[in-house]
């Protein structure tokens, strides 16, 4: 299984020179060699001799993958708009790489002891140099395994290192199955078959902040601070992601603690439409991504030699356990006729258990 982890660059003054100009070496040489395919198409045949830049062989040849995959992107964008009738066509731009980044593979960069060397371009020559990272025991505990490429980027004065890594599940000898609810009040509630229960999250929190975040961005807005907004955003996208982190490690380490060895979650492509939301909560609904947490569900669990399945979500939270008829609950009370009473989320994660297996993705039926 490949995850990517995150980690933070902590490179010297005279480190952040040559970082910086390797990025934007690297984006200019991209533009500049899809540029030379849009122009020449197939009969160019690039090479790291051919490309004139700044940067190492081993950068210029992932530059060249790189421009190859947008090429093939922009031309397969242009047969499906020549496709469409003439009035429904749009006018297919040539992409621009914009944000600095660079690439490098797992055969030319090295992580040992918290520093990552990598090759840079250095007064005419390729040279390597040694960067200090910011990294968790988890992170490290992770880099041990085979590496894959390693992507650098820069963002407001601070450089991350994303790696790829093909990570190696543990044998899991659990016998349990765990259903999992994802909701906007409780962001996930876990039943396990016999009937324990976890909720983790807090709806109130998460909902407050966006709240919060959105009045502020109307009144950047009218002060047209559009650079701030941007900002704000960014900051939100941290909090909420690092929310859904610390919610999903807490899921997959009850279920490890569970003897649990299955994890089934909702199919999210009808998710917000199946949801139970109010009129008030609608804003929230459409911004909240219930796509990532599950992601990390996924991959987390995986990690930890879980299997993770997903399930029909239709009347989960209106079947009764008990005699199976359907009933609407009101706000998060749960009755049915047969006397069987319960927690709406409750009753959707012990349902989600005994659901039908729809497909081993979240977003595909």
């Amino acid at each position: 299984m490949q995850i990517t982890t995150r980690i933070k660059l902590l490179p010297t003054p005279e480190q952040i020179i040559l970082i910086k100009n390797t990025l934007q070496e690297y984006i200019k040489t991209a533009n500049n060699v899809v540029n030379d395919y849009v122009v020449g198409g197939n009969a160019i045949k690039h090479t790291s001799k051919t490309v004139s830049a700044d940067l190492p062989s081993a950068l210029k040849n992932q530059v060249i993958q790189d421009a190859k995959s947008i090429f093939k992107k922009y031309t397969n964008n242009l047969k499906v708009n020549a496709k469409k009738a003439i009035d429904d066509q749009k006018e297919i731009k040539v992409p621009i790489l914009k944000k600095p980044v660079s690439i490098w593979n797992n055969q030319n960069y090295s992580f040992k002891f918290g520093y990552i060397a990598f090759p840079v371009w250095v007064n005419g020559k390729s040279t390597r140099i040694m960067v200090k990272t910011e990294t968790t025991s988890y992170q490290l505990n992770l880099l041990t395994d085979k590496l894959g490429t390693l992507r650098i980027t820069e963002k407001s004065g601070k450089f991350m290192a994303q790696i790829a890594v093909n990570a190696v599940p543990v044998v899991c000898i659990g016998t349990d199955t765990m259903g999992i609810d994802l909701g906007l009040k409780i962001p996930a509630v876990a039943v396990i078959e016999k009937g324990k229960t976890t909720f983790c999250g807090n709806g109130r929190q998460n909902k407050y902040m966006k709240r919060k975040n959105r009045s502020l961005r109307k009144k950047l807005g009218r002060l047209k601070k559009q650079s701030a907004i941007k900002k704000l955003n960014n900051k939100e996208q941290r909090w909420m992601q690092d929310q859904d982190h610390k919610v999903s490690r807490r899921l997959v380490n009850f279920a490890k603690a569970n003897n649990v060895s299955t994890i089934r979650l909702e199919k999210l492509s009808g998710i917000r439409q199946t949801a139970r939301t109010s009129r008030k909560n609608e804003k929230n609904l459409h911004t909240w991504s219930f796509y990532r947490l599950a992601q990390f569900i996924e991959y987390k669990a995986t990690l930890e030699g879980i299997k993770v399945e997903y399930v029909d979500p239709r009347y989960t939270s209106q079947t009764c356990p008990a005699c199976g008829t359907r009933n609407k609950a009101n706000d998060r009370k749960y009755k049915c006729g047969c006397g069987f009473k319960g927690h709406r989320d409750i009753i959707g994660a012990t349902n989600i258990i005994s659901a039908p297996v729809v497909s081993g993705n979240s977003l595909s039926a």
